[in-house]
């Protein structure tokens, strides 16, 4: 009988932010949050936290492989008056948190960031960290709160808004600076597919250019705010719990080594 090896079975490796992708029918940017490789080893626990576009056009089927995913809970980070355009109901099993991120009525800063184009960009990212914490704190605290079952956050299209939270989160848990820059960027990757799904132009070129008209790129911007983030003092002034953020940290008690 051969004796057995010594050698120890390898980790299986991280997943690729395409690899993640959620088949949903009538969504082109839904991918699972799992599956993340952390600083000090091994990778997020699939199943726990989804990111996303906005879900109207999610077709009945969609909703069908939702479910079948686990996501039993979302946390809708449009404007009340973005919501208030969807054309259909969600199912009866899921429950929805509206989570304003913006903050429009703060008019004097985004008097800098609405009309010049950089809400668009991850330019106003470290800004609005620091002139409205609360905001990001409250989508936190929902995703930490949320009863059991997926916990899926979006906004329109699951790009800034939603990779805003996605960087805080993801910091928080102690992914790999690398992993969740990659993250960010499929969602720029998949410009094509999101622009046909939503009936929208493409603007990941004007993106581009607005940010290299303020002496970086699309990629270059969310790097400076990856490496800029003091998350010890934007969870402070956030007012996220011991609680919440231990919540968080384990990724709800699911963290694998």
């Amino acid at each position: 009988m051969d004796e057995p090896s010594s050698t120890p079975p390898s980790a299986p490796a991280p997943a690729r932010a395409a690899d993640r992708l959620l088949a949903v029918a009538g969504l082109a940017n839904a991918r699972d949050l799992g599956g993340i490789p952390y600083r000090t080893g091994g990778t997020t626990a699939a199943g726990v936290f989804f990111r996303s576009e906005n879900l109207d056009q999610t077709t009945r089927a969609g909703w069908d492989q939702l479910y079948a995913a686990g996501i039993r809970t979302v946390v809708d980070l449009r404007q009340p008056g973005e919501r208030a355009q969807d054309s259909q109901p969600r199912p009866d099993w899921l429950t929805t948190v509206p989570v304003d991120l913006d903050g429009l009525e703060n008019t004097a800063f985004w008097a800098d960031y609405w009309d010049n184009g950089l809400v668009g960009t991850a330019l106003y990212y470290l800004p609005h960290l620091a002139a409205m914490p609360e905001r990001s704190g409250a989508a936190l605290a929902a995703l930490a709160r949320a009863a059991p079952g997926g916990v899926l956050f979006h906004c329109a299209a699951g790009r800034d808004r939603t990779g805003q939270i996605a960087l805080l989160l993801l910091t928080i848990a102690g992914a790999e600076p690398e992993a969740i820059v990659d993250d960010y960027l499929e969602t720029v990757r998949r410009g094509d597919q999101r622009a046909v799904a939503s009936g929208r132009a493409h603007e990941e070129a004007e993106s581009e250019a607005l940010c290299r008209s303020f002496g970086t790129t699309t990629e270059g911007a969310f790097r400076t705010a990856l490496a800029g983030l003091d998350l010890p003092a934007v969870l402070a002034a956030a007012g996220i719990t011991d609680t919440e953020l231990a919540t968080l940290r384990s990724w709800r008690q699911s963290r694998t080594a």
